[in-house]
């Protein structure tokens, strides 16, 4: 038995390798609790920059696996 889903999890999944390795965590720590301002200033947008960016493939996986489901739910028709 197979479950179907909508829910991005390889996206999710990614998102999570990316800021959870020692280096998606030192520049976490360098956007947001560095002392440093200029360290802020480089690792910010660099940041936010990466997170929009797994939000877009977030909803882009999103419609994908609805467009899929929407399909597989109707059957195949000639």
């Amino acid at each position: 038995m197979h479950v179907r889903t909508r829910w991005p999890w390889i996206s999710l999944l990614l998102g999570a390798v990316v800021a959870l390795n020692p280096i998606g965590l030192d520049f976490l720590q360098s956007a947001f609790l560095s002392g440093e301002q200029l360290s802020r200033n480089i690792a910010q947008p660099i940041v936010l920059s990466a997170l929009a960016i797994l939000v877009l493939v977030g909803i882009i996986e999103w419609l994908v696996r609805f467009v899929v489901f929407k399909r597989r739910a109707r059957g195949v028709t000639s």
